[in-house]
């Protein structure tokens, strides 16, 4: 379900729908490690540059934090519904999951809590892998809606900014889900991709 790199080129920790996250050695190709989380994992997303510890999110509502040299989780966080997705600020300070009650939830990683919930009556999350992302600066998080929309939020005013829409419907069906929106590295471009399998760009 999600893969990242480790902190090197060499080496990755893969998250699977088999309730294990796996940290793999590219260089012989072989698995080098199993953690057994105890649910699926959706997302997860690496810390540190030394590459060892990393975040996972869970279908069991978990919010899971490793450090690769145990194997059990350091802590963890229940949240209120199924953790889709997972983001890292660039400074590394915060998390945001998208969680299946339809919230998003900023999590402050200094202090280990949420901070922020962010919602609104017409923003439903489409799928179980739905992947919300922060805006290169950190000061916005994008998210597909189940209605074909994308919903922005400001990350400091916890408030919608804009709602994109041009997923519109496709033949005889309604609205496709959009399931994971990217900005691009330099915040010029959104990329979203929904259900019926078209991506759109958006420009600023």
């Amino acid at each position: 379900m999600a893969g990242k790199f480790l902190g090197e080129q060499t080496k990755v920790v893969t998250g699977s729908y088999d309730r294990t996250l796996k940290i793999w050695d590219l260089r012989s190709r072989a698995c080098i490690g199993t953690k057994f989380a105890g649910s699926s994992c959706n997302d997860l997303v690496t810390v540190d540059g030394a590459g060892t510890t990393f975040i996972s999110g869970h279908f069991d509502k978990t919010v899971r934090f490793w450090d690769i040299r145990s194997d059990y989780p350091t802590h963890d966080m229940c949240l209120q519904g199924k953790v889709t997705s997972l983001d890292l600020s660039r400074d590394s300070n915060y998390l945001i999951s998208c969680v299946r009650d339809d919230t998003l939830k900023l999590i402050d990683l200094r202090m280990n809590q949420i901070i922020l919930s962010f919602s609104c009556d017409d923003f439903k999350v489409g799928c179980d892998w739905s992947r919300a992302t922060f805006s290169p600066d950190g000061q916005y998080v994008a998210v597909g809606s189940a209605d074909g929309s994308v919903f922005i939020w400001g990350v400091a005013t916890a408030k919608v900014e804009t709602v994109l829409k041009d997923h519109g419907s496709v033949g005889l069906f309604s609205r496709s889900a959009v399931t994971a929106t990217s900005w691009n590295p330099f915040g010029t471009y959104l990329i979203s991709v929904d259900r019926s399998k078209r991506a759109v760009v958006w420009g600023d």
